[in-house]
């Protein structure tokens, strides 16, 4: 079911390019409201600071090359590299690129399901594999361009590419596999 959206979380969706419907950009197109809206508590989540400045560039809805009867979605974002996102070496550290390939695979997967069903349907992580190409260093400005592979009705997958548009070359390529959760998850209190 479709999550409705208080005035306050209203933003402006003509920045963002792609010809997927308006309540799809309005829905996952401010990365951290989206995923914050799906805590049932006030608690802070990880890489929450680095959710909050991914900018979501694009969101499109198109017939696969390969299968025309079928459709990908395709959502590009963008982020600068913090201090926050570095290893000790200076560079963007591989976990915080397995995380950023989690989490912007998983809202072109969520743009999918809603283009096909018009409700957002829960996954969980079930395989991610993750490429380093080149290091992304402080200042960088990246490109995180995601494309959905499949949407299933147990598994889903989508590729990432994360780009380095400040040295025009490949930093990580990754490919992620979700699922349905089997049931919710039960409390621990």
């Amino acid at each position: 079911m479709t999550v409705p959206l208080s005035d306050e979380d209203i933003f402006d969706i003509t920045r963002i390019a792609g010809n997927a419907p308006d309540e799809i950009k309005q829905t996952i197109g401010d990365p951290s409201a989206f995923l914050a809206n799906r805590r049932p508590f006030e608690t802070p989540i990880f890489g929450q600071s680095i959710q909050g400045r991914l900018k979501v560039t694009e969101i499109s809805i198109n017939n696969k090359a390969e299968e025309e009867r079928k459709t990908e979605a395709r959502v590009v974002m963008e982020v600068e590299v913090s201090e926050d996102m570095l290893n000790g070496g200076g560079n963007i550290h591989g976990g915080c690129s397995a995380f950023l390939v989690d989490t912007c695979s998983s809202l072109a997967l969520l743009a999918l399901s809603m283009a096909n069903t018009g409700d957002v349907h829960p996954s969980v992580s079930q395989s991610l594999n993750i490429v380093y190409h080149s290091p992304a260093q402080l200042g960088d400005k990246l490109r995180i361009v995601n494309t959905t592979l499949t949407l299933g009705a147990r598994a889903h997958s989508a590729r990432t590419e994360i780009w380095n548009v400040t040295h025009h070359r490949l930093a990580v390529s990754g490919t992620h596999i979700k699922m349905a959760p089997s049931m919710p998850p039960k409390s621990n209190l």
